[in-house]
């Protein structure tokens, strides 16, 4: 047994409250104790009898302390790159230009199918370290750019061993066959959903957590969306909706009555649904990088004062969105979308978690997994100012990966 005492830290946030002058104890992989240092026990039954018996004590130096931060929606199953795109889209191409031209997700599909499995995994996992080394200890994982049965559940089967792997983030996997129409499917996408749904099961059986649908008026239907994730609910995973499609197509309401996980990026919306997000207390996972490309913002402020739960995540995409840090969406959301320091840390960590039905982490309680991160600042206000804050250690199930 390992029990490791982190002292004098300046300002902790528990992912709830900010504690100034705090300490905390690490058993194992879980928090032990954590509070003002003032209160520290001497004694913690079935964890130390002598606070002087502590295995290590570690002097966070008046520094900052989190709970490791959540990425709540990102893409990290692909091969290849799509700069010449992203060119595009910076001269002012629509998406529709980009989609006449032979971009869009359609081009990544290509090279990933044609891209062997060793090399694409090294790619994976050379990707995957660049969460941890940003404070990110949670990430929830799509596939998506293989839209074959076996490819796909390859790589839920790929993303499941890399997070076996010392140095790796834990992952959230979530199955994602309905990102786009595959070429031999073009023009038949009711047939391709009814195709993806027949692989739900084997996705569940092979690791998946989750499974989500691209929902647009030029991928896929409300309808094709809700018979798919009904099926996905069936076979026990949980659903998200990449809520892309304009307010009319019923989207979000629909996600609502289905009783899905989390409604994500949101570009578009109107009152009707943020009611129906409010009541239902759905949470929505906003991604800020996203949001500055398609030149769209959710109302972010407008669902926090209705109650609506929120995460942060990436987005992180070939595409769209190269980033790996969490820190820069915290300080992008306090930028764009008129989220307080404090708010913003709560949906990268409570709130991205919950978007995920994590109760274990993205909080520091006792009980909760020893995964926190000591910030290069003692004051979580650097997070709005640097656009992408440092990190100077990060410890994952109470060991050092960083």
């Amino acid at each position: 047994m390992t029990v490791v005492l982190l002292s004098n830290i300046g300002r902790l946030w528990t992912g709830n409250e900010m504690l100034t002058k705090a300490a905390l104890l690490m058993d194992e992989d879980r928090v032990a104790w954590v509070g003002p240092a003032a209160e520290l026990p001497q004694r913690i039954p079935g964890v130390v009898d002598d606070l002087t018996d502590v295995d290590d004590v570690i002097n966070i130096g008046g520094g900052l302390i989190t709970p490791g931060l959540v990425d709540a929606h990102c893409h990290p199953v692909y091969a290849g790159d799509r700069y010449a795109e992203v060119n595009m889209w910076a001269k002012g191409a629509s998406k529709g230009d980009i989609f006449a031209a032979g971009g869009g997700v359609s081009t990544t599909v290509t090279i990933t199918r044609g891209t062997d499995p060793w090399t694409l995994c090294n790619a994976v996992r050379e990707r995957l370290r660049h969460w941890v080394l940003t404070g990110s200890t949670t990430v929830e994982a799509k596939t998506g750019y293989h839209l074959t049965r076996d490819g796909e559940l390859a790589d839920v089967r790929l993303l499941r061993s890399l997070e076996e792997e010392p140095g790796m983030p834990r992952l959230h996997v979530t199955f994602f066959p309905a990102h786009g129409v595959p070429p031999e499917f073009f023009g038949r996408p009711k047939d391709y959903v009814a195709t993806a749904a027949s692989w739900l099961s084997d996705a569940a059986l092979a690791g998946a957590d989750g499974v989500d649908v691209y929902c647009d008026n030029q991928q896929f239907t409300t309808e094709d969306a809700r018979m798919l994730l009904g099926v996905g609910q069936s076979v026990g995973l949980r659903t998200t909706l990449h809520a892309c499609s304009r307010p009319r197509h019923g989207a979000v309401r629909m996600a609502t009555e289905l009783g899905c996980s989390s409604v994500d990026l949101l570009h578009e919306t109107d009152d009707q649904d943020i009611l129906a997000l409010a009541t239902t207390r759905t949470p929505v996972v906003a991604c800020p990088t996203t949001s500055l490309h398609e030149r769209r913002t959710p109302p972010v402020r407008s669902l926090l004062d209705h109650g609506v739960p929120i995460g942060l995540g990436t987005d992180h995409n070939p595409g769209l969105s190269g980033t790996t840090s969490m820190p820069l969406v915290i300080s992008l959301a306090i930028s764009m979308f008129e989220m307080t320091v404090h708010e913003a840390l709560h949906a990268a960590t409570v709130g991205s978690a919950h978007s995920l039905g994590l109760s274990d982490r993205g909080m520091l309680a006792p009980g909760s997994l020893a995964d926190l991160v000591q910030w290069d600042a003692d004051h979580e206000g650097a997070f709005a100012w640097s656009m992408g804050l440092n990190t100077l250690r990060v410890w994952q199930g109470g060991k050092t990966i960083r």
